[in-house]
């Protein structure tokens, strides 16, 4: 049978870049991307685009049937930052979009899910430092809550119903493509452009906020490779645990004076500061290095 990929999301921070590295992969016809606004030129002019709510689950499902689709990326959420300003909103559109999917692949109209997680599934009585897969949970955000929540289910419907869903929980992502989209770690990638445009940054974290990141490329690898494992290879269907590297803003902003020496920050911390401090410094992602083969290839020097 042949793959046909439906992206949903595509527009946001991922969706963008996985879009067009699987249609580079698979063809653009066979990649369909979609969201509830069009999005750059480059993902536009690259393949077939759709208009699509995924909470509505009928508009979903004619997408999924006219194209015929085998596989869905759900890429589309509110992400931390921003859910907590809109936690109802937040929390229609992580969970009802992943039911939406979930449901389809239950009744066989999709052979293949991918749903990301987030380090957010961790709290603050998390260990810190090389947070294990398997671990204490008590998400103290909206968005942690959605995805932990979400992560249960997955392993529901694979348990349950067969559904062949996998997940990674993604940690704070560098890309210089597409800016972020109201996340708790976006000072990584809003520095740089305040960097180059302005020559200071005010980061609305504290300077020792140590975090888990990842250069973009390493992210979607990260997600082709597993979506490319055996099903066989595949232990863990809730989501797993995925690293790179830490790093917290001063060092970050000690990185760019290498480059760019009269570069200055200030440091304002914002409700997002309590978000971070729930966070882990460090993730232990042994169980990915040994199920599927899992490496970074990229970090902050």
């Amino acid at each position: 049978m042949e793959k046909y990929i439906l992206i949903i999301g595509a527009c946001g921070q991922i969706g963008t870049e996985l879009t067009l590295t699987l249609r580079e992969r698979y063809g653009n016809n066979r990649v369909i991307a979609s969201d509830i606004r069009e999005g750059s030129d480059s993902l536009m002019n690259s393949g077939p685009f759709e208009i699509l709510d995924a909470t509505n689950y009928d508009a979903l499902e004619e997408v999924v049937a006219y194209y015929d689709i085998t596989e869905v990326y759900l890429m589309a959420a509110m992400l931390s930052a921003t859910a907590e300003k809109f936690p109802m909103r937040a929390w229609n559109l992580n969970m009802n979009s992943l039911f939406n999917v979930l449901n389809l692949a239950k009744e066989k109209k999709i052979n293949k899910v991918f749903w990301p997680s987030s380090i957010a599934v961790f709290g603050p009585n998390t260990p810190k430092d090389h947070t294990p897969q398997h671990t204490i949970m008590e998400p103290s955000t909206v968005y942690g809550i959605s995805k932990q929540s979400g992560e249960r289910w997955c392993e529901y419907y694979f348990k349950k119903f067969n559904v062949d869903v996998r997940s990674l929980r993604y940690p704070g992502l560098i890309s210089w493509k597409t800016m972020p989209g109201g996340g708790t770690t976006d000072y990584a990638v809003e520095i740089y452009h305040k960097a180059l445009s302005q020559g200071r940054y005010t980061c609305f974290l504290k300077e020792d906020t140590s975090l888990p990141m990842m250069f973009m490329d390493d992210a979607i690898r990260a997600t082709l490779e597993l979506m490319e494992a055996d099903a066989e290879n595949i232990k863990v269907r809730s989501a797993y645990n995925l690293s790179a590297m830490s790093f917290d803003p001063a060092e970050m902003a000690r990185s760019i004076q290498k480059h760019l020496p009269d570069f200055n920050i200030d440091y304002e911390p914002d409700f997002r500061q309590a978000i971070a401090d729930s966070w882990p410094k460090s993730i232990d992602d042994s169980d990915a290095q040994k199920d599927w083969g899992w490496q970074p290839n990229l970090i902050l020097t």
